[in-house]
């Protein structure tokens, strides 16, 4: 039986930071933000396709808390599998500042090879090391126009966003909404591809599509809070 997912906003990733300030803000570990809720032991699970295979993803929040650069943030597995097979491992960072707003703030990944043997590790940064730095990845007030960039290290994490619309139509195998939150998000890295996604509130992410050179599609098919 199909449930509807109240939903109400937009995700809105906002910019880097890096830049001075006369306040620096409170971080904590313990992400309530509405749209992007990282309770330790939530658990989503994704099915879609990815470079022609079909994929399974699991992301899962962990009860583990790293200080990175001043900030302690909380990890989250995340797990993709393609044709049956764990194609990539990533544990991603995040914290929250005390006005709500979520920031994201590295990412450790590998790329596995069909033997489970790790073949790359592009992609893994932490803020404060090597120049890079934190992005916001969930505004506590998202509004339609915002853009940011969510990460930042020259030549492996430069992704952006900006906010499209509130009130969206999307449908998944978990539930359906008519008041989703939709962004588009893009990399200098990858020109050529153009991303969007869906967000409901109090759950997260729910649809994540590749629109423009690709044909990438994660799609919800079922949450658990934790």
């Amino acid at each position: 039986m199909r449930r509807a997912l109240a939903l109400s906003a937009l995700v809105v990733l906002a910019a880097g930071c890096g830049g001075s300030s006369s306040h620096s803000p409170r971080y904590s570990a313990h992400v309530t933000n509405a749209w992007f809720p990282l309770r330790p032991g939530a658990t989503w699970v994704y099915k879609g396709v990815k470079d022609g295979e079909p994929s399974r993803d699991l992301v899962r929040v962990t009860g583990n808390v790293r200080v990175i650069d001043g900030a302690p943030c909380v990890a989250v597995s995340d797990r993709l599998y393609l044709s049956g097979k764990l194609e990539e491992r990533t544990t991603d960072y995040y914290t929250q500042d005390e006005k709500g707003n979520v920031w994201y703030f590295g990412e450790d990944t590998a790329e596995l090879d069909k033997q489970g043997n790790v073949k790359s590790t592009e992609g893994s940064w932490l803020a404060g090391l090597h120049g890079a730095m934190p992005g916001i990845f969930m505004y506590a007030v998202p509004k339609a126009g915002q853009s940011a960039r969510q990460e930042f290290l020259k030549g492996q994490a430069e992704d952006h966003f900006q906010v499209l619309r509130l009130g969206v139509g999307v449908h998944v195998p978990y539930g359906s909404s008519q008041r989703a939150l939709l962004t588009k998000e893009w990399t200098p890295l990858e020109p050529g591809v153009l991303d969007h996604k869906f967000y409901v509130r109090g759950v997260g992410t729910v649809l994540e599509q590749t629109v423009k050179g690709g044909q990438e599609r994660n799609e919800l098919v079922s949450y658990r809070s934790g």
